[in-house]
């Protein structure tokens, strides 16, 4: 299926396509357009066939204090503790509202940096990754800790 959201991702734009190809749909193909793009006319264009996320009015896009990555959890009904522990986390990095986790602070500085080093948007997805693998294991051992 076809993922398509706005150019130069920092947090959300690449946290998505972690949890998308870990939780959602291995064979995720992604594309990065302009911020420009008329995203209402695209969405309704691909139909069945694919996604838009995190733009402007979308379904799985920013509602309320919540991220898209909330959205595509909520919507995908995907249960797992360790992402909602992700979840906050992502969100405190991606909203104004840091409330939620402090590593959001560390984690927004993280992709900002990435942002700035990566050739474009899927070499950032390539050298983020392993930082959301790692967040998400570091949630996984918190969860685990909290029900002992």
């Amino acid at each position: 299926m076809k993922w398509i959201t706005r150019e130069k991702a920092k947090v959300d734009r690449i946290a998505c396509p972690w949890l998308i190809q870990h939780f959602v749909d291995k064979e995720a193909v992604f594309e990065y357009l302009p911020g420009t793009t008329n995203w209402k006319e695209l969405q309704e264009s691909m139909g069945s066939s694919g996604y838009v996320y995190d733009v402007p009015n979308c379904l799985l896009g920013h509602h309320g204090p919540e991220c898209s990555f909330d959205a595509i959890i909520k919507h995908f009904k995907l249960t797992d503790p360790a992402l909602f522990e992700l979840a906050k986390i992502v969100r405190s990095a991606d909203t104004s509202d840091k409330t939620h986790a402090n590593e959001g602070f560390g984690l927004d500085a993280i992709a900002d940096g990435f942002r700035r080093i990566s050739k474009d948007d899927f070499d950032n997805q390539r050298l983020q990754f392993p930082v959301y693998d790692a967040l998400y294991a570091y949630c996984q051992e918190k969860v685990n800790v909290t029900k002992s």
